[in-house]
């Protein structure tokens, strides 16, 4: 009754106001509306009194004491009713009498002369349509539901359960668009089409991608199968969809089965599949229930509570951890650590699954397991990724946990002594063979795959050449073919110089080309691989490398080791490189900030003291799609050595709390020295280093360091507690130095191990999938002299463990 009348989207059931409904059609490219406006006026009988008649009286404001409510007689009004349809963004007008070109079904439901009623259903606003238009009283029960459904535009279809595009699926019963199932791997939909027949019972569905002139694929969830509709064409008709005139955008159930067939080879060779596996119970048994997508998580956990350190640390000081446990425990991390490996240590949990409960179905080898949902709720909090339901990288949460264990160990054991080693850096200057070595701690021993080294190159081209055309030709794909490339080779290319372009010398004080070699200064107790099988193509689109490596049971890495400056060997003096080098133009990518006032933020003042960066570099990677303010500090962090080292610090750092916020220069806060104006570390921030027995100064300086952010903040301070140490150390202001004080509250015994280079594999994590972030984990584990499978809550006696298809190994010292 409004003035502009309402217009619901025959597509997404909503309606708008005439004010409305143009933004509408700019957000979503929904073209086709239907127009109700309806005009209320007096009828003609009582428009004018006859003269007998007494004049009609108006209503009283306040009608109190009267029967009926007003002491007037009622006013009866009349109403003209206009349905048409209207196309946006030509605003064509089609009434009622003239849907000529649409289909039947559309022209049939416009036209029932204003029958027209709107109701909700399901949080949607839907149409009702009267099947008996003369009735006076327009009761619900006895109109028939059809959605605006019935007409479909023939693209910008989407789940009506969530924002897939892909596919979709067409119940042909009530028309409802929803997407399909979710594959072993990932990939697919996420099964809002089979949850809506269990809850209707409607059991036919069309694809619709498929949906040619010749056909489409129909599914019935009845017989679980595929089926043959004799009348499809009538049936997608009642739609509005014309099979003559569709063309097919989506891979037919046959083409996916095909695909799939591609990668089960993978997915039952890691999961033994094929072989009739026995279960294994009782103490270091004991599987983990997978809470949706967290396999990640079970394999990672399952590999760390096989090694003894983690579990003197959480396990053998249980009781211990739970008297000291604060008053909320689940915010505890130590408790929740300690709690999880007891469970898997203890063998209380080890037990098949019972019929009852929240339980998988009845399989052969499947236990109760643990459920570890405060744990995994309070590892992942206030992580962006961690703290979803979405599949993770298991490399990417074995390095997060390590961080978690660092924070919490500080003044106490530290397992993670096992995984931490030296890393020596040799950075070489051509121009003068000057050297420079550097020393960095790290965790994780980061494996190159050469593709190029494969054993079976001949075959590889043959198979790809075979894929090119049965995809051309719509035959089903050849038997794949996966590449064999030695250990042998991905250790050479580990251990070989890279050359660094743009390299800023300071024997020369110029850029120069430089070479660096990555050797270990230490050798870690276990040794952690990961097999860089993810990487990204030329279109920067994330791929994984489907590739077989035969790892070796045993593994001498003794040749890797550093050996320091050398006799003949000249070290590059110790200069810091200027904050704008020579031969950069100064003044074209400015930081922000004044040198005449601190507050003054412009993206487009520099000051003299602010360092330049390659601007070529930094449109580079923002045409890639990445922050303007993660490139400036990719640029910077990288020493303006070029597009592809900046390229490796955003990926490296993608994951970061403050990945896309502002650079703010390390250690400093004076004039031209930041890039945004950051607000001064909080408090609790402060409050939480200093009780990790830190200095308040040391705090700030990390919060400043890190723009701010507190999880930044101690990995930086754990990773400059040499500085710390010396500069506390000149700090005697209070009778002793306050070196002393944080040596205190650091552990006991040597930062990192070290010993002889020689290794047995211990546990490897396979990945089954396509990317990191689709597709199932699970780990095998050497227990007893045998290998053991670790399925989430499967955990059985492995018969063939796949050595060649892990993602990350793990190896523990052989003792010497």
């Amino acid at each position: 009754e409004s003035d502009g009348g309402l217009y619901i989207c025959m597509n997404t059931f909503l309606g708008f106001g005439k004010q409305y409904v143009e933004k509408h059609y700019q957000k979503t490219g929904q073209r086709v509306y239907l127009h109700l406006k309806r005009t209320r006026k007096l009828k003609e009988e009582d428009t004018s009194s006859s003269a007998g008649d007494p004049p009609r009286k108006k209503p009283t404001r306040l009608a109190i004491g009267v029967e009926g409510g007003f002491d007037i007689t009622e006013e009866k009004f009349e109403y003209d009713e206009d349905v048409k349809i209207v196309i946006f963004p030509e605003h064509l007008d089609i009434p009622h009498d003239r849907l000529e070109g649409l289909p039947d079904v559309v022209r049939d439901r416009v036209c029932v002369r204003g029958a027209v009623l709107l109701g909700k259903r399901g949080g949607r606003l839907l149409i009702l349509w009267a099947q008996d238009t003369q009735r006076e009283s327009w009761d619900p029960a006895i109109f028939t539901l059809i959605c605006f459904s019935l007409f479909l535009v023939p693209s910008g279809w989407k789940c009506s359960k969530c924002d897939m595009k892909e596919n979709l699926w067409l119940n042909m019963t009530d028309g409802a668009i929803l997407c399909g199932r979710r594959y072993f791997d990932g990939s697919g939909g996420n099964n809002h089409a089979v949850e809506h027949y269990r809850e209707t019972g409607y059991p036919l569905a069309v694809k619709l991608g498929t949906i040619t002139p010749d056909g489409a694929d129909v599914y019935s969830y009845d017989e679980d199968d595929m089926v043959l509709d004799p009348n499809l064409a009538e049936h997608l008709a009642h739609f509005g969809i014309d099979m003559l005139k569709m063309q097919k955008t989506d891979k037919t159930m046959t083409e996916l089965e095909i695909d799939m067939n591609q990668r089960i080879g993978e997915w039952e060779l890691i999961q033994e599949s094929g072989v009739q596996l026995k279960p294994l119970y009782g103490p270091g048994y004991t599987g983990i229930r997978n809470l949706g997508n967290s396999c990640y998580l079970n394999s990672v956990m399952q590999v760390l509570f096989s090694i003894p350190d983690f579990q003197r640390k959480y396990v053998d000081k249980l009781e211990k951890i739970f008297q000291s446990a604060p008053s909320d425990p689940t915010q505890d991390f130590s408790t929740q650590v300690a709690k999880l490996g007891h469970g898997l240590l203890s063998g209380e949990y080890s037990k098949p699954a019972s019929a009852d409960g929240d339980q998988l179905p009845d399989q052969k080898g499947v236990q109760n397991g643990i459920v570890p949902r405060m744990f995994k709720s309070l590892i992942g909090k206030g992580h962006p990724e961690f703290s979803t339901n979405r599949q993770q990288d298991a490399q990417e949460f074995f390095l997060h946990f390590i961080n978690m264990v660092e924070r919490n160990c500080r003044s106490s054991e530290n397992p993670n002594e096992v995984f931490r080693f030296l890393v020596e850096e040799k950075l070489k200057c051509l121009a003068t063979e000057k050297v420079k070595y550097t020393q960095r701690v790290d965790y994780i021993m980061q494996l190159p795959v050469p593709m190029d080294a494969a054993l079976n190159k001949d075959e590889l081209l043959e198979y790809e050449e075979k894929k090119r055309q049965a995809e051309e030709e719509k035959q089903p794909l050849p038997e794949l073919v996966r590449a064999k490339v030695p250990f042998s080779s991905c250790l050479e290319a580990y251990g070989a110089p890279e050359q660094v372009d743009d390299f800023w010398s300071t024997a020369l004080q110029a850029k120069s080309v430089a070479l660096k070699t990555t050797r270990f200064a230490s050798f870690p107790d276990y040794l952690v691989i990961q097999i860089k099988k993810f990487t990204f193509g030329l279109d920067w689109v994330p791929k994984k490398l489907d590739v077989s490596i035969e790892m070796p049971e045993e593994l001498d890495i003794s040749a890797l080791q550093g050996t320091g400056l050398q006799d003949g060997e000249e070290e590059m003096p110790d200069i810091a490189p200027p904050l704008v080098t020579p031969d950069e133009p100064k003044g074209s990518l400015g930081f922000y900030g004044n040198e005449d006032d601190d507050s003054f933020c412009s993206p487009h003042f520099s000051s003299p003291t602010s360092p330049m960066l390659d601007e070529s570099v930094i449109i580079q990677l923002v045409e890639m799609g990445f922050p303007m303010d993660a490139c400036r500090k990719a640029v910077y962090y990288t020493g303006n050595s070029g597009v592809e080292a900046a390229m490796n610090w955003v990926m490296s750092h993608m994951d970061d709390p403050d990945f896309a916020n502002p650079l703010v220069l390390p250690g400093s806060s004076g004039p031209g020295s930041t890039i945004a104006c950051p607000d001064p570390p909080s408090e609790d921030s402060v409050a939480t280093i200093v009780s990790m027995g830190f200095s308040r100064d040391q705090a700030m300086k990390a919060l400043r360091a890190t723009n701010n952010s507190l999880e930044r903040a101690v990995d930086w301070i754990f990773s400059h507690i040499d500085d710390l140490d010396a500069e506390a150390a000149m700090d005697t202001s209070e009778g002793r130095s306050a070196a002393e004080s944080i040596s205190e509250s650091v552990p006991v015994g040597p930062k990192v191990r070290d010993g002889p280079g020689k290794y047995q594999l211990f546990a490897f994590i396979s990945h089954m999938g396509t990317s990191t972030m689709c597709g199932h984990y699970v780990c095998h584990i050497k227990k007893d002299g045998r290998w053991v499978i670790y399925n989430d809550q499967k955990v059985c006696a492995s018969e063939k463990p796949p050595k060649d298809l892990g993602y990350i190994y793990f190896y523990q010292r052989i003792p010497s």
